[in-house]
């Protein structure tokens, strides 16, 4: 099948599954998950174990990706508005490599259509009660593919202000290889700016909506230079950004085997494990083991886990393993790393 209309049908099932009385079926597959929570950023996650942003771009099966195990959940990247992102087909399946390429764009209906779902993910009881689902769940903030860089701080608090009453934390995603001339706000001052205008959002829109104040993370990616991502740690620390997600995908073909590997877009699993944990472990040693990372990239097994918090990550995610090991993946690992 298609990748993407495989995506698609995997979406629909677990929508399917999340609902009332068939949510059982999806804790079957999860099965006996050990509760071993780790505090974060005045957060409880109930694992370390979390979906990367990507997966569920549309805020349409949190839920069901909880029921599988995951301890929190990064729905998106949202944009302002509705987005087609590029054409397909946009997705490809690298067998050999254990691996993916994606273009995809951002793809997605536009923050206001998400804001329903999350607000419905929002009520317990009656209650809007973020924190209370029974697992942590992020946002990732985007900018519209047309919108110059010089612009792309209004875009990323436009999504954060309507997400804002609603999610857990928020992720700025400035590392896709997939929107033009994106990965440009990782270096000199349009970062160091673009994470001044947030910071200042942030303690604003926490002001606004009478809530705690959310954690700030940024999303890289794992083709920077040492001195590049030397200026990155600066600017996040300079700001105060809580934490670095680590990392986004790679434009590196190095040591594929797979055909496929021709397709341009950004390259996910297997290859990326290695190069993700040793960017880890650099900001976990430049920093003192101060800043808080998300380590993702190549995740399939325990063991990946583990590398990734040995390397002084705090938390882990993955995507592109869940597509090759199937859903019974996530209670699997949990079960092995305890």
């Amino acid at each position: 099948m298609d990748a993407e209309a495989a995506h698609e049908r995997a979406l629909r099932l677990l929508a399917w599954g999340q609902g009332g009385w068939r949510r059982p079926f999806l804790q079957k597959l999860a099965g006996d998950i050990p509760q071993k929570p780790v505090s974060l950023w005045g957060l409880t996650f109930s694992n370390v174990l979390g979906m990367a942003a990507g997966f569920d771009k549309e805020v349409r099966v949190a839920e069901g990706l909880a029921l599988l195990g995951f301890g929190h959940v990064e729905v998106g990247t949202l944009t302002p508005r509705p987005q087609v992102g590029n054409p397909r087909p946009r997705i490809f399946r690298l067998r050999q490599d254990e691996a993916l390429i994606n273009r995809m764009g951002f793809p997605n209906a536009g923050v206001d259509t998400a804001v329903a779902s999350l607000r419905q993910l929002s009520v317990i009881s009656g209650q809007y009660s973020v924190g209370g689902r029974g697992y942590v769940l992020g946002v990732s903030l985007g900018k519209q593919k047309e919108t110059p860089l010089a612009d792309a701080a209004q875009d990323y608090t436009a999504v954060m202000e309507k997400v804002y009453p609603y999610a857990d934390y928020l992720a700025v995603n400035i590392s896709s290889p997939n929107t033009p001339g994106l990965r440009d706000l990782q270096g000199g001052d349009y970062l160091y700016q673009l994470l001044r205008v947030l910071t200042r959002a942030n303690w604003q829109f926490s002001q606004q909506f009478k809530v705690r104040r959310r954690p700030l993370l940024v999303k890289i990616a794992p083709d920077l230079t040492w001195p590049e991502l030397d200026g990155i740690l600066t600017a996040v620390q300079d700001t105060r950004i809580d934490g670095i997600i680590a990392t986004n995908t790679t434009t590196s073909r190095v040591g594929l085997t797979d055909p496929a590997q021709t397709e341009s877009g950004g390259l996910s699993g297997r290859p990326l494990r290695q190069s993700s944990t040793e960017i880890i472990a650099y900001i976990h040693k430049q920093t003192g083991g101060k800043l808080p990372v998300i380590g993702v990239g190549g995740v399939a097994s325990a063991a990946d886990v583990q590398a990734k918090l040995d390397a002084g990550a705090s938390l882990v995610q993955l995507y592109t393993a869940l597509i090759y090991e199937g859903p019974r993946l996530p209670g699997r690992i949990l079960r092995q790393l305890s």
